[in-house]
């Protein structure tokens, strides 16, 4: 778990701020703890914190003693439970907002105090609201600035993997997620380039409407991105060993290089590495999902389903809705909260908000699967160089 992971990092390190640690909380908790006064979480956040009991849906009880001797052995009073936010579920209320965190978001004094707050949660757990993938054996794919998919477990795995991690919906169903660092940051990063040479010929083009026709040309791009290959990796890689990235485009002098090859490779480069983490888990464990639903401003582009769809090797539907972010995930709970006559999280999501949204399903075809995995065996080929080639930048 990350934040107990941190902590005890910085116990290990020595860190002199470690011991005046009195809680422990995550960037959504943090402005939540700002907003209201009240140090809590919601169960999907708090499953970054430290193991969750799925039975009691609250932190394991046998890991905290365990730690709390740890805790002992360093010189530390604290006991790890007193440092954790208190857990909450969807559909309960977490606080209201206090005269100091209303001065927060408006100095202007005209927004008054006693708004009802919802639990905090995080993207990983707005994005399965999102996109209505929170009963077992439904997932989602986000992609974004990193990219992470979402399995939600109707049993157990039968053992821990260093790829996945188990966090929980924002009703306490258990999560395989899988997560790659790098999503779109390295194709946002070309889109710039593209933006400035537009903007040097004296061409003026919103921004949106350059993402909109670059991704259209994907229709004519080979469904082998025309032999051209791209490493996405702004950030380091667990997946892939890579400590540390070095985006890094190639193409052989016979590839077919066209804007529409170059804009595959960069799509094929954002799913390659959550297909290899993806493949590993599927190996391992005996996981069934009919569809996966696709979350993130790409997919407005209908080809980029469709490489999703190839990359792993199962259908995918995308929403009308996909384009909207956790910003709306999180606005559904406190929706969800509000609701005066309560059924189930999945109910309320499947009957007040996905009832009537639009939904397109595509299948992957032998041809397009066949294509990613060439792609995929190429990348990975090229994976050697990829850990060694932040070293060229090195002073």
């Amino acid at each position: 778990r990350w934040s107990i992971a941190l902590f005890e990092q910085a116990i290990m390190n020595k860190e002199p701020h470690a011991h005046h640690v009195a809680k422990l909380m995550t960037l959504a908790g943090y402005v939540h703890w700002q907003l209201t006064g009240e140090h809590v979480s919601g169960i999907g956040d708090a499953s970054g914190m430290f193991p969750i009991d799925t039975e009691k849906q609250y932190y394991r009880a046998d890991l905290m003693d365990r730690y709390d001797r740890l805790l002992v052995e360093e010189g530390y009073e604290h006991k790890i439970e007193t440092m954790l936010p208190h857990i909450l579920k969807a559909g309960e209320c977490a606080g209201t907002l206090t005269e100091a965190g209303a001065r927060r978001i408006d100095p202007s004094g005209y927004l008054e105090a006693g708004v009802p707050l919802c639990p905090p949660e995080g993207d990983a757990a707005t994005g399965m609201v999102a996109t209505n993938s929170i009963k077992p054996r439904t997932g989602n794919v986000s992609v974004g600035t990193s990219i992470f998919s979402m399995f939600v477990l109707d049993a157990p795995m039968s053992r821990p993997h260093p790829e996945v991690d188990i966090v929980s919906t924002p009703d306490g169903y258990d999560v395989a997620m899988i997560h790659a660092n790098n999503g779109t940051s390295d194709l946002d990063a070309w889109m710039h380039l593209f933006e400035e040479v537009l903007t040097t010929m004296g061409v003026s083009v919103e921004s949106s409407t350059l993402y909109e026709r670059l991704f259209a040309t994907l229709s004519k791009a080979d469904a082998n991105a025309g032999g051209l290959l791209n490493y996405n990796y702004v950030s380091s890689e667990f997946i892939t060993d890579v400590k540390q990235g070095t985006p890094t485009f190639l193409r052989h002098r016979d590839s077919q290089f066209n804007l529409a090859n170059f804009m595959k490779s960069h799509i094929y480069s954002s799913f390659v590495t959550l297909k290899m983490g993806v493949a590993r888990l599927a190996e391992a464990e005996d996981l069934a999902f009919d569809c996966i639903t696709a979350h993130g401003g790409v997919f407005q582009s209908p080809t980029v389903a469709y490489d999703l769809a190839a990359a792993l090797d199962v259908p995918v539907q995308v929403r009308s809705t996909a384009h909207r972010g956790g910003a709306w995930g999180i606005a559904l709970l406190a929706s969800y909260m509000s609701e005066t006559n309560k059924t189930s999280l999945s109910h309320f999501l499947d009957y007040n908000v996905f009832r009537n949204t639009k939904v397109e399903k595509v299948e992957p075809t032998e041809a397009h699967i066949k294509a990613f995995n060439d792609y995929a065996l190429q990348f990975q080929k090229g994976l050697r160089g990829q850990r060694e080639a932040y070293k060229l930048f090195e002073q």
